[in-house]
């Protein structure tokens, strides 16, 4: 079983994916591949300039780009694995023509993920609200919302991110003994 992540940025998915570390489950970042290729290209890993090389690797390669990048990391991995950062509805696609799949969406207000990523100051996190405005637009855009609505599993997060970590353990936990089956 592949779990996929999504959530708008700074919702909480790296959070998802520490928890998820802890009980021994392989975590594989859509946006660490993202991130890699930018490195290997000699692009600054600024919000827009990650964000429009992640749109470029879709437009070269098709919608799916970055998921058969990841599945390729991820399959190598483990029988159960985590890939963070599921973007658009073709991604989904992808994952679920290839393996079982489990959504779990992070979701936390505007407010609140643009507080977390000023906190967090990622090089490519944004640093003022019209930039965060504009990431959450093109990742709007790219079709996250739609990928965030046909979550399995949602994970409000407008609490602690201990207690966050805490409720995905717990959630982890469960599906090791349990056999869910995501319809």
């Amino acid at each position: 079983m592949i779990f996929c992540i999504t959530g708008m940025p700074g919702s909480g998915k790296s959070v998802v994916s520490e928890a998820a570390k802890s009980v021994g489950i392989k975590v594989v970042s859509m946006g660490d591949v993202i991130r890699e290729e930018a490195e290997g290209r000699g692009i600054e890993k600024s919000p827009s300039s990650i964000g429009n090389l992640m749109l470029q690797l879709r437009n070269e390669e098709g919608k799916d780009a970055v998921a058969k990048r990841c599945l390729k990391k991820a399959l190598g991995a483990s029988p159960d694995s985590i890939i963070e950062g599921v973007r658009s509805l073709e991604e989904l696609d992808y994952f679920r023509s290839q393996a079982e799949v489990c959504l779990i969406a992070v979701h936390a207000s505007p407010r609140t993920r643009f507080e977390r990523l000023l906190k967090r100051g990622r090089s490519d996190d944004p640093k003022d609200w019209e930039t965060f405005r504009e990431r959450d637009m093109r990742e709007l855009k790219v079709g996250i919302g739609s990928v965030i609505a046909m979550a399995d599993k949602v994970f409000i997060n407008e609490g602690s991110l201990p207690d966050l970590g805490e409720a995905v353990k717990e959630f982890f936990r469960g599906m090791k003994n349990a056999s869910f089956r995501p319809g």
